[in-house]
């Protein structure tokens, strides 16, 4: 067999605002864990509400205007969701208090991270931000503490996002995924060749990474 030296490329489409992304993210790094597989994974923008305003809106009440759930429904859901995450060992604190907001300024600082190599620390880090404290990810003082707190130059972060520097790269990077058919989330594209769609568990993505790596040793 002849291995390629190259890890497995690795593309998420997903938004920081999405459970199912952080939980699927959460799946795929235990099964590359599993499997051992060397990857390369690369983050890339789509946003579940592009039309959220900036002061963005009640989880439930947005819930609820979206797709129709009773109160029941939303709390059995977020109930799962938790049960996921802890098994996954992500906490998620949802709230009556909680909140959808607007993301795009989060996936500005996301392209601005991976200008630094740090595109997957932020990516976390936004996550954690969002779900387990409860952080408004859509404003931009809390975006640049939270580059902060990665080590990354808080006041660059706060400058690239004041100055939208990344808005027009971030852009084009939505309408692409778009273009290319996308419209949930999240998305993973291996090998730049086979989409899994949606949060597929840990034992599946297993079987993918031990398949695709033995197709690529030949």
């Amino acid at each position: 067999m002849t291995m390629t030296g190259e890890p497995l490329r690795i593309d998420i489409v997903s938004d920081v605002v999405c459970p199912w992304c952080i939980i699927g993210y959460r799946q795929l790094e235990r099964a590359i864990g599993d499997t051992g597989v060397a990857v390369k994974i690369l983050w890339h923008p789509f946003e579940l509400n592009p039309d959220m305003p900036q002061e963005g809106q009640n989880l439930s009440e947005h819930i609820a205007e979206k797709y129709g759930s009773s109160a029941e429904d939303s709390a059995k859901a977020r109930d799962r969701l938790s049960e996921l995450g802890a098994d996954l060992g992500f906490v998620f604190n949802f709230s009556d208090q909680s909140r959808m907001v607007n993301t795009f300024r989060a996936h500005q600082l996301i392209e601005c991270a991976e200008a630094q190599g740090r595109q997957n620390d932020i990516k976390l880090a936004l996550f954690r931000a969002h779900f387990t404290d409860a952080r408004d990810v859509s404003d931009i003082a809390t975006l640049a503490a939270i580059a902060g707190e990665i080590g990354l130059d808080a006041g660059a972060a706060r400058d690239a996002l004041e100055t939208a520097r990344f808005a027009p790269e971030v852009r084009s990077m939505q309408r692409f995924w778009i273009d290319k058919g996308i419209r949930g989330v999240p998305a993973m594209v291996f090998d730049l060749k086979h989409l899994v769609t949606g949060a597929q568990g840990a034992d599946n993505y297993a079987r993918l990474l031990t398949r695709l790596e033995a197709a690529r040793a030949g």
